[in-house]
């Protein structure tokens, strides 16, 4: 990782976020490749503060609509889960039904504020993960990772961070709990104005990083599109930032076509978009697309993006025009994380 700062901390050298840390994966020639990487968690508020007592997991009942999708398409999911989602049976019930016929994969994903140790309080900037403390941090995913076990029967090894939320000992406590996959990185965005990490320095390629350069980042498939598009990584940040939100500076410049950074998800993204950001993307030599959302998004009601059945039917019209057009149009081939690891072959320790 690269620099990354927080609220107490000025600079700090994060291994997946460090440009001298990497080695871009080489993917063999081929069709393009898309995985799918669901954010899998309990149902809340999203605009009001975050707290302990939500955990309920009911939206896992709700993931069958877009396993009509997956299944006509070949796509096997993965469903990277939290702790609420991991000891709950409305969470692990429907997952454990998906997993036996082979039609998703699982992973882990670190909600800190509804994991145990309890040991912080309860605000923005805790939680993101990676703010932590080093200790506190290991033990949350820890203990994840032993209720994946212990329900699943496996120990997960790819992660995705809740909120994106990766920090200066993400790395090796990924490293020392047998994670091999990561998927929490954000292209060329910063989230520092947040509390977050800053992907800036990040593009969408797969790479290779830790102790051993052996963990593979599968970063979620993020580029800029537009006129100014060549000189984004300068301009963005700039016209993005907190005076260019309030004069919705990103709003115009993305209605004048001049400059839009645009994510390969259903949440706030048309088909429009996904199509110009895969030929933007296929245009500059990707070839390993990450199509994701979160799981409450499958149960009206529960995020912004779905509010009732209408807004559920037009949210999953959008994957399917997708899914038509990479696999149709582009002659793309579905994969997984854990697949795409082994397709890769890691490279030799240095």
């Amino acid at each position: 990782m690269r620099p990354v700062r927080a609220a107490t901390v000025d600079v700090v050298t994060v291994g997946m976020l460090d440009p001298a840390e990497w080695r871009i994966a080489e993917i063999p020639d081929g069709p393009p490749l898309l995985v799918v990487v669901v954010d899998t968690e309990e149902e809340f508020d999203w605009a009001r503060p975050l707290a302990r007592e939500n955990r309920g997991a009911t939206n896992l009942k709700a993931q069958h609509r877009a396993h009509k999708l997956f299944d006509r398409y070949g796509l096997v999911p993965t469903y990277v889960i939290d702790h609420p989602v991991a000891t709950s049976p409305d969470g692990y019930g429907p997952l454990s039904e998906l997993l036996a016929d082979k039609r998703c994969e699982i992973g882990a994903h670190l909600h800190p504020w509804v994991n145990p140790p309890f040991d912080e309080a309860v605000n923005n900037r805790n939680s993101y993960p990676g703010n932590l403390p080093r200790a506190l941090e290991r033990e949350k995913l820890t203990r994840l990772t032993d209720a994946i076990a212990e329900r699943f029967g496996f120990r997960p090894t790819v992660y995705k961070a809740g909120r994106y939320g990766v920090g200066p000992a993400t790395t090796d406590t990924l490293d020392a709990l047998g994670y091999r996959i990561d998927a929490s990185v954000v292209p060329m965005t910063d989230f520092t104005p947040e509390d977050g990490p800053d992907f800036s320095a990040c593009d969408a390629r797969p790479y290779w990083f830790g102790p051993d350069g052996r963990m593979l980042e599968v970063p979620l498939s993020v580029t800029y599109v537009g006129a100014l598009s060549a000189q984004a990584a300068r301009l963005y940040p700039t016209l993005a930032g907190s005076f260019g939100r309030r004069l919705h500076v990103p709003g115009m410049l993305a209605r004048l076509g001049i400059l839009e950074r645009l994510k390969l998800t259903p949440e706030g993204a048309d088909h429009a978009e996904h199509r110009a950001l895969t030929e933007t993307m296929r245009a500059r030599g990707h070839r390993v697309f990450s199509f994701t959302y979160h799981s409450p998004s499958l149960a009206p009601g529960n995020t912004p993006y779905v509010r009732d059945e209408a807004g559920l039917n037009r949210f999953l019209d959008t994957f399917e025009r997708y899914f038509d057009y990479f696999f149709g149009t582009l002659g793309g081939r579905a994969t997984t994380l854990t697949a795409l690891y082994a397709m890769l072959a890691p490279p030799k320790p240095q």
